[in-house]
């Protein structure tokens, strides 16, 4: 194995000066191309590589960048960071990524830890526990550092940074009324988001397009946890007369399919069943579930280009406007509704 070797060791074995050598490892106009030649070839029998940390010291930059994720077992966050990935990576940039599993703690822990690396900006979706505390100091202090941060999909208008939000509340008027155009009237909405800002946008969706209509009816049933209720689920769908359920979330669609089917209730002719996300639960359930895309890797697209364009600007200005970038869904039609 060949020794690890330094520009200056470079230099040396070259006779040449430290800054020649930097300069032709950068094909610069002002070095010959016999020398540039001279440098590539014993760097390559080296297999020199720049000191990251002392590039990162010379330019200020380490084109590296922080995203956190409240989980990870979720489809659309998987398909987020996809985006933010390939985006990233389009433009030399390297991604870190924390799991906070919802949890407020690990969230302050994670950016304070990116944070002291010294990644050049953030790109997160707030944890659960954070919504609910409403505890943002940490967010508010990359702020005052004047470290670039991009919020999405759960967000806060409290933190002044930028934004990208998926149209929760249209997306899920728009569900509504392809039910009641399809002739449901009891409509039931189930969740396991109710306390999340974006559960609470497509309930608040529903219930102002059920409002608008008249004869259609709306009950809600708040799940918890998902995994110890599916038979309160069950018993919900059993007790109540529905003839359709919203799930605003892809886990609550898919128990309700699966209950309604333990149940003997065919669908979509006794009941619709609606969901968000249009993962993989989506495609493989029995029948396949009628969803709202949110076009998840498009929103991670678009968060990388913000935060991009952030750090391309080189203004240290601390009061600059801040812009939201709202992702417009789908609904894509399958098996599970008329």
């Amino acid at each position: 194995m060949r020794k690890k070797v330094t520009l200056k060791q470079l230099a040396k074995e070259l006779n040449l000066s430290i800054s020649t050598v930097s300069k032709s490892l950068k094909n610069d106009s002002e070095i010959s191309q016999k020398t540039i030649n001279r440098v590539h070839e014993l760097a390559n029998f080296y297999n020199y590589k720049p000191n990251a940390l002392a590039v990162s010291l010379k330019s200020n930059k380490t084109n590296t960048i922080g995203v956190l994720l409240p989980e990870i077992l979720n489809h659309f966050y998987a398909k987020v960071l996809y985006g933010i990935e390939q985006e990233a990576s389009k433009n030399g940039y390297k991604i870190v990524t924390c799991i906070t599993n919802e949890s407020y703690e690990k969230e302050v822990e994670y950016v304070e830890m990116l944070n002291y690396s010294s990644v050049d900006g953030f790109i997160l979706a707030l944890s659960k526990e954070t919504q609910m505390l409403n505890k943002l100091d940490h967010l508010k202090e990359l702020k005052r550092d004047n470290v670039p941060l991009i919020m999405f999909d759960r967000v806060s208008n409290e933190v002044e940074c930028d934004k990208v939000i998926v149209d929760d509340k249209n997306a899920s008027k728009t569900a509504i009324q392809h039910l009641i155009k399809t002739g449901c009237k009891n409509i039931a909405v189930i969740s396991t988001i109710f306390d999340l800002s974006v559960g609470r946008l497509r309930l608040e969706g529903a219930r102002e397009e059920v409002s608008a209509n008249e004869g259609v009816t709306l009950i809600e049933l708040p799940v918890k946890n998902i995994e110890t209720e599916e038979g309160e689920i069950e018993s919900f769908i059993k007790n109540n007369k529905i003839d359709a359920v919203l799930g605003l979330d892809e886990t609550a669609a898919a128990v309700a399919i699966n209950m309604s089917n333990k149940l003997g209730y065919k669908i979509p002719e006794k009941i619709s069943v609606i969901g968000f996300t249009d993962g993989i639960l989506s495609k493989h359930s029995y029948p396949k579930l009628t969803t709202v895309s949110q076009h998840a890797q498009d929103l991670g697209a678009k968060a990388a280009q913000m935060l991009l364009d952030r750090l391309s600007n080189t203004s240290s200005e601390n009061n600059y406007k801040t812009n939201t970038e709202v992702i417009n869904t789908s609904l894509i039609l399958r098996d599970s509704t008329n």
